[in-house]
């Protein structure tokens, strides 16, 4: 027992004392009603800092890229009704990517749920299938133990956001304080330690392999595996791709590395994918952005191995010969030890063969884009971020065009450092996720790379940037377009723009000046460079830069939905 333990305190006390238990520095939100009592109690204490965004699905998408960045459980606190459905695209996103994250939402008194309350909904029904458990607390003394097991769920197995509904009597309510040390779950046992006959079985087979590619995702992020990645990779010496939910997890400026693989990958990764004999998955769900249609990827016959901590995620899309469930740290440890117990050797001959026809796939110079004089290109600018970053920057993106440019065009060397929404595609995280990193990365480099579109569901947060001193970079590659919508629309529509074109669009530069903030607008690629250099160059100003781009560039290489790997269109001539 606690020493206070012996005193009684309010539910909404208590819960305050439980975050700052789990060691919680920031909780993004909003107050409304149903959550007065936690906002007072929240008042009366200093472990941690609220930070009032705008709107509640900024409170979600930035408690979401906290944890990404951080390796910590974001939190957001939001209140009943409308502030609990504004926090499900939140919750949405970070379920699909596996962010860990504990969101706590106020409803109305118990006695009321039901009767159709001002303010009222059901929290736990709307949200059951976007996370990965909810709880609605119904006495006091069940809250500190709720509290313990939502982080405890959070943050093991396979990541995901879990929901604490509390209705307003119980936060008002009183009990003694009681916070567990441990917590056991009968129902709830992740496994860590992979299966060392299947690992086994995998190291032989990766060993006898003519053609291997090593193909990872964002497990080995979440695992905090990159270094057992890297060390993996350096010791076979064979190509590997990252998702885009896996980029930075190995190094990008390694000769190793292949690129991003799938629907906008490079040439030589998909190929590879394609045609190697054997293929281990680590931490990666072979999703329908990423291997194409499973019937063409299934007619080439390889051996696959798969890593991944989520036993549901192996076999689902596509059937593989040796799962291995754990978490992907342990396994690729449990790897490296069989390997140097082993003293093992690669298939040399045919592995230095399997090298020379990637670099013809390379040779395609599949990113190459065509240089000007007279429009911005939006991956020139890209590049130029990355130049100017040194590479170290923690990189934001919105969803389109654009997050498909930086994730090409800004090859990242470090983990935790690309913070987008790859599994639901939601538009509008660029800017809180900008806030949320620089929250948990007060002294780092933070750049948003966004589109018109996606900036604009989200922009009244640049009053919270101002608010708090939060300093990120805004790089609007603007082409005055919903340009993935419009290139969807050219390739497969007989190019009828419906509704695809941004025709009112506000003066960004000035909108962001109304803010307290430093705007740009540039419209000549001379003056892009100058403008990034000062631009950050201003480290202790949030500065808004609107480039005026081509509007006719497509992310290109391409693979249409429903097509393979290898059906991949390389740019404009093979339409």
């Amino acid at each position: 027992m606690n020493n206070e333990s012996s005193a009684t305190i309010t539910g909404s006390e208590i819960l305050v004392r439980c975050l700052a238990e789990e060691g919680v520095k920031h909780v993004f939100g909003y107050p409304g009603g149903a959550v007065l009592y936690i906002y007072d109690a929240i008042f009366k204490q200093d472990k941690f800092q609220h930070v009032l965004v705008r709107h509640e699905q900024a409170a979600v998408h930035a408690a979401d890229a906290y944890s990404r960045s951080s390796n910590t459980v974001g939190v957001a606190l939001v209140t009943s009704g409308p502030g609990v459905t504004n926090a499900v695209t939140g919750l949405a996103t970070a379920y699909m990517d596996s962010i860990p994250m504990v969101v706590i939402s106020g409803q109305v008194p118990s006695t009321a749920i039901g009767q159709d309350a001002f303010q009222e909904c059901d929290t736990v029904g709307i949200t059951r299938p976007c996370v990965k458990h909810n709880f609605l607390v119904k006495d006091v003394k069940d809250l500190a133990a709720t509290i313990k097991k939502a982080f405890f769920i959070a943050r093991t197995g396979r990541p995901g956001p879990v929901l604490v509904d509390i209705p307003k009597d119980i936060s008002m309510h009183k009990c003694a304080y009681d916070y567990p040390k441990d917590i056991e779950m009968r129902s709830y046992k992740p496994i860590d330690k992979g299966h060392s006959g299947q690992i086994r079985k995998a190291v032989q087979l990766l060993l006898q392999a003519e053609r291997p590619m090593i193909y990872t995702g964002g497990g080995v992020i979440l695992a905090n595996a990159s270094p057992e990645l890297n060390k993996l990779v350096d010791k076979l010496g064979f190509p590997v791709t990252n998702t885009l939910m896996g980029l930075g997890g190995y190094r990008a400026s390694s000769d190793n590395f292949v690129g991003m693989p799938g629907m906008h990958g490079t040439y030589e990764a998909n190929m590879a994918m394609q045609h190697c004999d054997v293929l281990i998955a680590i931490g990666a769900r072979f999703d329908d952005r990423v291997i194409g249609n499973p019937k063409h990827f299934a007619s080439n016959p390889r051996k696959i191995i798969h890593v991944d901590i989520d036993p549901s995620s192996i076999s689902k899309r596509v059937k593989v010969d040796i799962p291995i469930v754990g978490n992907v740290k342990d396994v690729l440890i449990e790897f490296l030890a069989q390997l140097d117990a082993a003293d093992a050797k690669v298939n040399a001959a045919p592995l230095k063969d399997w090298w020379k026809q990637i670099g013809e796939w390379r040779g395609r110079d599949c990113l190459k884009f065509a240089e000007s004089d007279l429009v911005i290109k939006p991956q020139s600018v890209v590049q130029k971020v990355w130049e100017i970053t040194k590479g170290d920057a923690f990189i934001t993106s919105d969803v389109g065009q654009h997050q498909m440019w930086a994730a090409q065009y800004y090859p990242f060397d470090k983990p935790r450092r690309w913070i987008n929404s790859g599994g639901l595609g939601t538009m509008g995280v660029g800017l809180p996720y900008a806030m949320g990193v620089q929250m948990a990365n007060p002294d780092a480099t933070v750049a948003c790379i966004t589109g018109e579109g996606s900036i604009q569901m989200c922009i009244q947060e640049l009053a919270t940037c101002k608010q708090y001193h939060l300093t990120p970079k805004i790089i609007l590659l603007n082409n005055r377009f919903l340009g993935m919508v419009r290139q969807w629309q050219q390739i497969d529509y007989g190019s009828r723009y419906s509704e695809s074109y941004m025709d009112s669009l506000p003066d960004f530069s000035m909108l962001a000046e109304s803010f307290g903030h430093v705007g740009m607008k540039i419209e000549k690629p001379g003056d892009v460079d100058g403008a990034l250099k000062e631009a950050f160059g201003m480290k202790d100003r949030l500065v808004f830069m609107n480039f005026i781009t081509d509007q006719s560039e497509n992310v290109w290489p391409m693979v249409k939905a429903g097509k393979g790997l290898s059906e991949m269109l390389l740019g404009s001539e093979d339409l």
